[in-house]
């Protein structure tokens, strides 16, 4: 593992995601975080991607998503941070946007943690936009 220190982690994350999807890689490993793996586990809720283990000890820990299948075609096609550490975006229950007429998610976190757009609408909450997923 390489020791660089993203300034925007979330981003790093989504940018190694979109880049293994297009290099049709199956799996990606990245440095873990509790608010990764959260945003993972959604994705893997929302069967965007297959599955999220973590290895590894305090400090190394690693988290490795498995994208996809060997002979299938990523489910991801556009994956995009919406809230950036220069210019927080937040919205209320009523403000979640719709992706794709529903065919997407967004990620939202919430004082409830993290959610999909649509579990915050039916909770009432709002929050952060951290990304949208098609």
């Amino acid at each position: 593992m390489n020791s660089v220190i993203a300034t925007d982690p979330i981003a790093d994350m989504l940018t190694r995601i979109r880049n293994a999807a297009g290099a049709r890689k199956t799996t990606v490993s990245l440095p873990h975080s509790n608010i990764k793996e959260g945003i993972a586990r959604l994705l893997a809720n929302t069967h965007f991607i297959d599955s999220v283990s973590v290895s590894g000890e305090s400090i190394d820990k690693v988290l490795t998503l498995t994208l996809h299948g060997e002979h299938e075609n990523s489910r991801i096609t556009e994956i995009v941070r919406l809230s950036k550490p220069g210019r927080r975006e937040y919205v209320t229950a009523q403000e979640i946007p719709t992706i794709k007429r529903g065919r997407g998610i967004v990620i939202v976190s919430t004082s409830k943690g993290l959610l999909t757009g649509e579990e915050a609408k039916k909770a009432g909450v709002g929050g952060e936009l951290l990304c949208k997923v098609y």
